[in-house]
């Protein structure tokens, strides 16, 4: 089995690309040059593949100039429209047998709790570009496998969330963002590869899925249960407005997050290892 993996450079696809390796997986990365370059190229990369994992995509939690719009835009859909024509120019026989991809829950609403057959989608830049994200993947050919994961804020000890909150935490300066009543989705590391692992080796394993924890819970609870494993105080707000100022209208996706349930996974009865953020986070800052 051979596995190719585009993103490998970012935070998840160094975990991923880590953990098949210790299994012993051959695993390939696509650099950013041929995902942009020739698709000729590309589909020569391609060839004989068994497995595509798609994990490209830059930071979505920036200023949404038109410079850094155009950036995540073409990052994620671009890429994806890349690598369906590099798969359709080869035959049949040597194409990949699955596809796995990243998507994101951005692509719900805010206000309810989403399962996989939710149509509520958010209309804004953020929905706008995981729904393309996600349709640019319909032209693969009918006969291959794909895989698109709806994840959730990864959490881990090298995540951009943790390494941004420790600091600020261990000194007494943690705090909710806003009310602390926005849903705070969120999934460990170790959940996301063992779920990336699932779909590798389970036959059926096409579809939509939410890769979230099942436990709901808010800013404002995620705020408490930190403060309590780092035994500090967490007394103060971080106001909206302060966000705004810092990343303009993509603070939205902090203080208006969507709430959804891995309904699928838990049809499929995947075993989630970090069922709780309070598991979570023991296992991080321990």
């Amino acid at each position: 089995m051979m596995i190719k993996i585009t993103g490998s450079s970012g935070y998840l696809g160094k975990v991923i690309t880590t953990e098949l390796q210790k299994r012993n997986y051959p695993a390939e990365k696509i650099s950013r040059e041929l995902l942009y370059g020739p698709v000729e190229k590309l589909s020569e990369v391609l060839k004989d593949t068994s497995v595509l994992i798609n994990l490209a995509g830059a930071p979505v939690l920036q200023r949404w100039t038109a410079r850094n719009k155009n950036e995540i835009y073409s990052s994620r859909i671009n890429t994806v429209q890349n690598l369906v024509h590099a798969i359709h120019r080869l035959p049949v026989g040597e194409r990949p047998q699955k596809v796995i991809s990243a998507s994101a829950i951005g692509i719900y609403s805010s206000g309810i709790i989403h399962k996989e057959e939710s149509k509520d989608f958010d209309t804004g830049f953020l929905g706008e570009v995981v729904k393309k994200w996600e349709e640019a993947w319909q032209a693969l050919p009918e006969d291959l496998q794909l895989t698109i994961f709806r994840t959730a804020l990864v959490l881990g000890k090298e995540s951009v969330i943790i390494k941004k909150l420790i600091l600020p935490f261990k000194l007494g300066l943690g705090g909710k963002i806003s009310n602390g009543k926005q849903p705070f989705p969120f999934i460990h590391e170790a959940d996301v590869v063992q779920a990336f692992l699932w779909a590798i080796t389970t036959p059926d394993s096409g579809g939509v899925f939410n890769l979230a924890a099942p436990q709901q819970i808010t800013n404002s609870y995620f705020t408490q249960v930190m403060a309590k494993k780092l035994n500090r105080p967490a007394i103060f707000t971080i106001p909206t407005g302060v966000l705004k100022l810092l990343y303009g209208k993509a603070a939205s996706m902090l203080t208006h997050s969507p709430a959804v349930m891995p309904q699928k996974l838990i049809e499929r009865r995947f075993t989630f290892q970090y069922l709780t953020i309070d598991k979570a986070l023991e296992n991080i800052l321990a």
